[in-house]
């Protein structure tokens, strides 16, 4: 048992009369996501009637996941915080920074090999402070949680973006940085804007080609990539009690890319049996004992509209398959369309490799309908169009799908199976092809499509999809190509048609593992010592930034204006840059190289305002930060969107960038940059990020008087001596300005 039941039965013994409280405070019906939170808040006895994307809230969240990549910096963090153990269960993960190559058998001893001081670092801080190891090859840290750790009602925050995966067992689960995660191993109080609440019912059923992914896909092409900032997205309805346990997490996993602060279903029979499929009855019975109170009021669910901020309604009876794409996972098209879709803008029609797999989708329903096409090649006497490449999301996944024969029905038609881990999803992919650089396009069951973010080419159009259509692309080749409508020619050259995808929901036998690959800390970890050594190139300890000087910031350069999107992966690439997750001043080597110069419209080519020249952007920085000259960042909507990554913060904050003036931010990385003792800015006026210019010396007036709600003055004084002034708005309150006077919240 991985997991403290003890703690579980503590928590159900007083959740009902945790709920019951929360209703009498409110003085009015609750959703279901109030519930939780306000069963969480770290001083109960405060009444919980804050006003939703306005108030700041503080919680005590049930346990903390991180994964490798930035379980190093959050670790790296906490080793400071003086504390012999974390105040909540934690875990670490290990499976962002394996390849995906040649396959898992030839993939995951390289990655072990190559990242051994990496590895052996994370174990051994986690036996220090009591932490869940789970070693490389053991799954991905989503799917792992949700069959191990996830329950009802509960509330837990990883170092990742998709951590709303465990909303498909009805937790409120939300991604955070490693700073936000070190506030909550050490016991102190969290905090989070209350969200608003946007509300999705479900009408009827799923059937046919249409999965559990379309409901997010679809939704997607609704909200748009920040349409849901700052919310809660919960779903109601008879609709969600006919998709199952791993459906719901699907779902919500991807509302990260509508930039929800979390997603959520009901219990229901759903979550019951997937509980005890993995070895939790005593958890199902327990919740069971409270199912309303794991459900929104029946005041809340007879006239939804009086408690949700917004109501989104969705069919399930008439969703179609959605294919979304390319570059940005909003761009939503119904597969009937979709054909004319990819003539009209030229994409490239040859559909070069399927992807199946990422945290997304990657469970045992999701392999197992995938695995039903792909017995249909030698049924239906078809061939393969394009390369198959399976990631399984852990290693009880794979030795399921081994002994039930998808593993052998995907090998059968030329698929590679890869480590129990991210790999292309999250760039970590050694592509083979002809030109680096070509235009083509790729179908995944992935999350995210962000130009570059799979294999580093520019020009890959990814296009994201269930694992059905992903696989069912694959057999033809063609994006072009509708399997609900169209026929195939089989090498006997008669045209046949795919028979709709078919699989298991759970295993009829019962899940397997002949080793899950956790390790539990010993029960004393004072004596373990944590090692890192001085001249290493992947780790490196962490120094404190300095505090604010007390004036305000004059005559900063700028470093860069970005066009158009600016993504956590644009500001840190990810990749090969994995590597150096756990070394600041190497990572930060690759600081905002993927942003577009809106001045050149080229990257990582910005002007350097000392010498006059071009240069890449981090050593702009580094040539400012040598002379003790501070800059700033210019930027346009949602800058900061996808992953939870605080390098993204880290990396400006430590080549002294202390501004970052936008038009909107990303809730996750907002928070990062405040938690990093930066100053977040927004334009007032939007047309005011036009004046800015490429030699312009910009100041911030108004910092001694930095004050929740006030805004702050900013000055452009342009190469030709005239001048602009104008006001910029913030979101910080009295904490978040303590941060940044004292130069970060971990100063404090």
């Amino acid at each position: 048992m991985v997991y403290d039941i003890d703690m579980l039965r503590t928590f159900y013994a007083s959740y009902a009369k945790r709920v019951k409280a929360a209703q009498q405070a409110s003085g009015k019906p609750l959703t279901l996501a109030e519930k939780i939170l306000y069963t969480h808040l770290y001083h109960p006895e405060i009444q919980p009637r804050f006003r939703r994307g306005e108030d700041y809230a503080t919680f005590r969240p049930d346990r903390v996941a991180m994964q490798d990549a930035t379980a190093q910096m959050a670790l790296l963090q906490f080793m400071n915080a003086g504390k012999e153990t974390t105040a909540v269960p934690a875990t670490v993960h290990c499976d962002h920074l394996i390849q995906a190559y040649k396959g898992v058998q030839t993939d995951l001893p390289a990655a072990c090999q190559v990242n051994r001081e990496v590895y052996d670092f994370l174990q051994s801080v986690s036996a220090k402070y009591g932490i869940g190891f789970w070693k490389p090859g053991a799954g991905i840290i989503h799917q792992v949680v949700l069959e191990n750790y996830a329950f009802p009602g509960g509330m837990m925050v990883g170092t990742d973006s998709h951590t709303p995966n465990a909303g498909g067992l009805g937790m409120i689960a939300i991604g955070v940085g490693g700073a936000d995660a070190v506030d909550v191993m050490t016991g102190m109080e969290w905090e989070l804007k209350m969200p608003r609440l946007i509300g999705v019912h479900l009408k009827g059923s799923l059937n046919g080609w249409a999965a559990p992914k379309d409901v997010i896909l679809k939704l997607a092409g609704i909200l748009t990539v920040k349409g849901a900032t700052n919310a809660i997205i919960e779903y109601f309805g008879e609709g969600t009690a006919s998709i199952s346990a791993t459906g719901k997490a699907t779902i919500c996993n991807m509302g990260a890319e509508v930039g929800a602060t979390t997603s959520i279903f009901p219990y229901d029979e759903q979550m019951n049996a997937y509980l005890c499929a993995t070895g939790r009855e005593e958890i199902a019975r327990l919740a069971s004992a409270c199912a309303d109170c794991l459900q929104a009021d029946p005041e809340v669910l007879a006239q939804p509209e009086k408690y949700y901020d917004r109501i989104i309604e969705i069919d399930l009876s008439a969703l179609e398959p959605y294919i979304n794409g390319p570059f940005t996972p909003d761009a939503a098209c119904p597969i009937s369309d979709f054909a004319e879709k990819v003539k009209a803008n030229g994409y490239p029609r040859l559909m070069e490799v399927g992807l199946i797999g990422s945290c997304t989708n990657s469970s045992y329903q999701d392999l197992s309908r995938a695995a039903s096409l792909a017995r249909q090649v030698k049924e239906k006497a078809l061939k393969m169009a394009s390369p198959l490449i399976i990631n399984p999301g852990s290693e009880q996944i794979y030795c399921t799908a081994r002994r039930d024969g998808m593993i052998s029905a995907f090998e059968a038609v030329g698929g590679t199976i890869m480590t129990n881990a991210c790999g292309p999803c999250i760039g970590q992919w050694k592509r083979v092809t002809d030109d680096p650089n070509r235009a083509n396009s790729i179908v995944t069951s992935f999350n995210r499509n962000f130009a570059k973010r799979a294999d580093g080419n520019p020009n890959t159009h990814a296009f994201v999809a269930s694992p059905e259509l992903a696989m069912a692309l694959t057999i033809a080749g063609d994006l072009c190509f509708n399997p609900l409508t169209d026929t195939l020619t089989n090498e006997k050259g008669e045209q046949v048609k795919l028979d709709a995808p078919a699989g298991e929901t759970l295993p009829r036998n019962g899940f397997t593992v002949d080793d899950n690959g956790y390790i539990a800390p010993p029960a004393d970890g004072k004596s373990i010592e944590v090692s890192i050594h001085p001249d290493s190139e992947r780790l490196q300890k962490l120094e404190p930034f300095a505090p604010w000087d007390g004036n305000d910031l004059i005559d900063m350069p700028l470093l860069i204006k970005t066009q158009g999107k600016c993504t956590t992966d644009h500001i840190s690439m990810a990749g090969p840059w994995l590597r150096f997750r756990g070394h600041l001043e190497n990572i930060s080597n690759n600081l905002l190289m993927g942003a577009v110069n809106a001045f050149n419209g080229k990257t990582n080519w910005v002007l350097n305002t000392l010498t006059g020249e071009y240069e890449a952007v981090s050593a702009v920085a580094k040539s400012y930060k040598a002379k003790g000259i501070p800059s700033i960042v210019v930027a346009e909507e949602n800058y900061g969107e996808g992953s939870s990554r605080e390098h993204a913060a880290m990396e400006p904050r430590f080549l002294n960038v202390r501004v970052v003036l936008a038009k909107s931010f990303a809730r996750i990385h907002e928070t990062n940059l405040k938690k990093q003792g930066m100053l977040a800015l927004t334009f007032i006026h939007k047309d005011d990020y036009d004046k800015v210019q490429e030699n312009d010396r910009i100041s911030v007036f108004g910092l001694r008087e930095f004050a929740p709600g006030k805004p702050l003055q900013i000055k452009l004084r342009h190469a030709d001596g005239s001048e602009d002034t104008f006001e910029a708005a913030h979101t910080y309150n009295e904490m978040q300005i303590k941060w940044f006077k004292a130069g970060a919240a971990l100063n404090l």
